[in-house]
């Protein structure tokens, strides 16, 4: 009995030509979405509020506590100078996050084609989150100065980690059966790689892709605070010993306004990168 290769136009040119995910853009599915927000929109005013009225209540020096109306303030009378470090931050998390994303996908590859190396590469990966930040950075600094190098580098560091365990486990539980059959209809490693594996790892991957853009922008912060010309982290750093804690909560909430908007915009990637993992995700969720 002869085996025949995968023909064009057949199954395995679209293999997730699956069922449409039944709500993503009807008015019940955006409805549902934005009952999710509600909750956290109503508990991040009420702690707002609770925080103004203490201030205005206590009577607190505002070097130590100033209200959130003050932070909004002298943020927003400050926002050419904070806009000036914002930019530098985000060019180091996405310049570090582009570094990390492609050593993840490579090595992730490469492991996964070889059980050698995975069982060689894996404990390295692990051995590399156990390496303390807070003693890398500086000795970053030291070895290659102020410039842009040793930022990218810890953002690297943080980010590798989870992005490369995320798609090689993604790898690992692809369906076999699906793998065997198309090795039955004579696929190659490589076709069977493309057209199984690959979709399969992509909901983990976004998963990971996630967890790792937020570590980014806290990597890239972090690492500016060590040593840097620009950037968010020296800017709260230096308005720290000029006692303007206002202006370095003004920085926090850019940096975690940074965050979410990276965050958002991964899922925005998933829908037009990989549809259905939107719905395998919900599925895993329950």
């Amino acid at each position: 009995m002869t085996t025949s290769p995968p023909r064009s136009g057949s199954v395995l040119d679209n293999p997730r030509r699956t069922e449409p995910d039944p709500g993503a853009e009807t008015g019940s599915g955006r409805s549902v979405r934005i009952g999710r927000v509600i909750p956290s929109v109503v508990t991040v005013a009420v702690l707002v509020a609770v925080w103004q009225a203490y201030v205005e209540i206590s009577g607190i020096r505002p070097q130590l506590l100033p209200s959130p109306s003050r932070v909004v303030g002298q943020g927003w009378a400050h926002r050419d100078e904070i806009a000036v470090h914002a930019a530098a931050t985000l060019q180091v998390t996405l310049t570090g996050f582009a570094v990390s994303l492609s050593l993840a996908w490579l090595l992730a590859v490469v492991v996964d084609f070889s059980p050698w190396l995975r069982r060689a590469f894996v404990p390295l990966f692990v051995a590399s989150q156990t390496l303390p930040i807070i003693a890398i950075a500086p000795l970053m600094v030291i070895w290659f100065g102020f410039g842009l190098l040793p930022k990218v580098l810890v953002v690297a560091l943080v980010t590798f980690f989870p992005m490369a365990i995320g798609l090689i486990e993604g790898f690992a539980a692809a369906d076999r059966e699906a793998g065997a059959l198309l090795r039955s209809m004579g696929a190659s490693r490589g076709q069977v790689f493309r057209y199984v594996r690959l979709p399969s790892a992509l909901p983990r991957f976004f998963t990971a892709l996630r967890i790792g853009i937020t570590y980014a922008v806290v990597g890239a912060v972090f690492a500016e605070y060590v040593g840097a010309r620009e950037g968010l982290g020296i800017y709260m750093s230096l308005q720290k010993n000029s006692f303007r804690t206002d202006l370095v909560l003004a920085a926090v909430l850019v940096t975690a306004l940074i965050s979410i908007a990276l965050y958002l915009l991964t899922f925005a990637i998933e829908r037009v990168v990989a549809p259905w993992a939107r719905a395998e995700n919900r599925s895993r969720r329950g």
